[in-house]
């Protein structure tokens, strides 16, 4: 059988072509929403920030909002925001990771509307519509929630709700939630 060689020339294209593919491989854009209620609100967030950036790049982040609880109105008030991220990670896998971060930073999950040191909710996965057991994107009840919609304008103003059809800022505008959202600082 003959031997084959292949040309310097030739193995340094096939490098370089490959090098070019995965820079422009598509990374996939996440809408996180963050929110805390226990212990220092806004070093808990600042925190979960950091673990995300281990997780994909953070790209942009919301101003801090302050809000009453939603649901379980017994609880000491929310400072939330929502950010911008990206990461090679599919939406299952994504989602693990967030649990994960959650765990790290000591939340235990007892029941529903609970307080918390940290809630981390994925309200875009790019433009997925994904419904599982364990996984729904969009999230199903970010356009009831003034507290997730006033952020989400803020950074992503005319991003299009894939289902719902409709941008950021006409979801905040039909949104008929009440609580009062303060917009604090940048986190």
């Amino acid at each position: 059988m003959p031997k084959v060689t292949v040309p310097m020339e030739s193995m340094s294209e096939k490098v370089n072509c490959v090098y070019i593919r995965c820079i422009t491989m598509k990374m996939n854009q996440v809408y996180l929403s963050l929110g805390s209620n226990e212990g220092n609100r806004s070093s808990q967030l600042n925190k979960a920030i950091e673990f995300l950036n281990e997780a994909g790049e953070v790209k942009i982040v919301s101003s801090v909002y302050e809000t009453a609880a939603w649901g379980n109105t017994n609880q000491p008030s929310f400072l939330n925001l929502v950010l911008l991220m990206l990461t090679n990670d599919d939406a299952q896998n994504f989602m693990k990771q967030l649990l994960l971060i959650e765990e790290k930073m000591g939340r235990v999950r007892h029941w529903k509307w609970e307080a918390r040191i940290i809630d981390i909710d994925i309200l875009y996965f790019n433009n997925e519509i994904i419904h599982e057991e364990d996984l729904i994107i969009p999230h199903p009840h970010l356009q009831e929630r003034k507290f997730v919609l006033e952020p989400l304008v803020e950074i992503a103003p005319e991003f299009v709700h894939p289902i719902l059809k409709l941008n950021s800022v006409l979801l905040l505008n039909q949104c008929t939630d009440k609580l009062q959202v303060k917009k604090l600082q940048h986190a």
